[in-house]
């Protein structure tokens, strides 16, 4: 009997011991994540930017003798300036186009040029375009005093747009020396990525670890790579022409092209304010120009996007913006990316199902 207890006793504490061990292990890892979450999306930026230029920094650095460290670090100093540089003359550009505003509006040299007749013909919103349209055209003061609701509205949500992203180019910039750290030691990260996955998917971690390189690399040059290329040719033509704000165009441009949404939604609008104000030929030669932009992601694609990772669109188009939702300007691009790897994942897990489901019929 006493035996009995003593074992019972033993038992017990095992399992009091265990407890405490477990729920000991719990808060720090819960600790341990609450301290790493502002930092989280960054890593994750720093390494599907690590993964997806690696091949590209190894063949620099073997012309350059192997000197991957000294490849990396001018990779990260050539983003940071492609980031600051762009971001100061936006800012730039901006203020001055508010001064020029405010300045033509004090001295009432503001002109509005009166609307097309054919405004009125548009479906749905052509009427109340014309209307405000042509108010404005003649009496900007009345205009603006009777739309100043909105505009306030309009200029919060501009400014709030604009502190994000400021706020999204930090991020980018803190991911791009991250990411510059990984390729530095791209042999020694490889190989603690392959042991980590191995080790919680067993024989299938390597497979797993290609899988989801390919994944990368694929969305980051057909997705990413071609919404980039396509933003900035939009920006060209913008700047060429003369449209206000144009890196506000910029952003949207790129917003939409990562969502793989057709650049034309945010560049259409931008082309009708180009034929009311510049001359026919400049106005067709933009809207050329537009048509150029949006249709370009069919051969752009085909050249860019990695061979043998076919993501579906709704795939890309939710991951971007549930990313934008969970953390701005940087999640539209981490969340493409990452809801790609765990379709791609996923849909290997299924096909592997599959072939074994057909294994075990043919056995039988």
């Amino acid at each position: 009997m006493d035996e009995h207890r003593e074992k019972n006793g033993v038992v017990a504490n095992n399992v009091v011991d265990a407890v405490i061990k477990i729920v000991v292990l719990a808060v720090m890892v819960i600790w341990t994540f609450f301290l790493i979450k502002p930092f989280l999306i960054p890593v994750i930026w720093g390494i599907i930017l690590a993964v997806a230029v690696e091949p590209f920094i190894t063949k620099v650095a073997r012309m350059m003798g192997g000197r991957k460290s000294l490849v990396s670090g001018f990779f990260v100093l050539m983003v940071i300036a492609a980031l600051i540089i762009p971001s100061v003359m936006l800012a730039i550009s901006s203020v001055d186009t508010i001064q020029e505003l405010t300045e033509g509006m004090e001295s009432r040299s503001l002109v509005i040029p009166p609307p097309p007749e054919t405004v009125a013909d548009w479906p749905v919103i052509g009427d109340s375009v014309h209307k405000t349209w042509k108010l404005a055209s003649t009496n900007l003061e009345a205009a603006l005093t009777q739309f100043a609701p909105q505009i306030k509205s309009a200029a919060g949500t501009l400014l709030g747009s604009v502190g994000g992203g400021l706020l999204g180019i930090f991020m980018v910039i803190i991911s791009t020396v991250i990411a510059g750290v990984f390729l530095a030691k791209s042999e020694e990260s490889s190989a603690i990525a392959e042991s980590i996955i191995t080790r919680v998917a067993g024989d299938k971690g390597m497979e797993i670890t290609n899988l989801a390189t390919a994944t990368i690399r694929g969305v980051m040059q057909g997705v990413v790579g071609v919404a980039v290329i396509q933003s900035i040719l939009a920006a060209i033509g913008m700047v060429i022409v003369g449209v206000p704000a144009a890196g506000l165009w910029t952003v949207l441009t790129l917003v939409c092209a990562v969502s793989q949404l057709p650049p034309i939604l945010v560049l259409g609008p931008v082309a009708g304010y180009v034929f009311s104000v510049a001359d026919t030929t400049t106005a067709v030669i933009f809207l050329v120009w537009v048509l150029f932009v949006t249709a370009s992601d069919s051969f752009l694609k085909p050249m860019l996007m990695g061979r043998g990772v076919d993501i579906p669109m709704l795939v890309i188009l939710l991951g971007a913006l549930g990313g934008m939702m969970l953390s701005g300007i940087m999640g539209l691009f981490t969340g493409a990316v990452v809801l790609a790897i765990m379709y791609t994942l996923f849909m290997a897990w299924i096909a592997e199902n599959g072939v074994k489901k057909e294994t075990l019929n043919e056995n039988k």
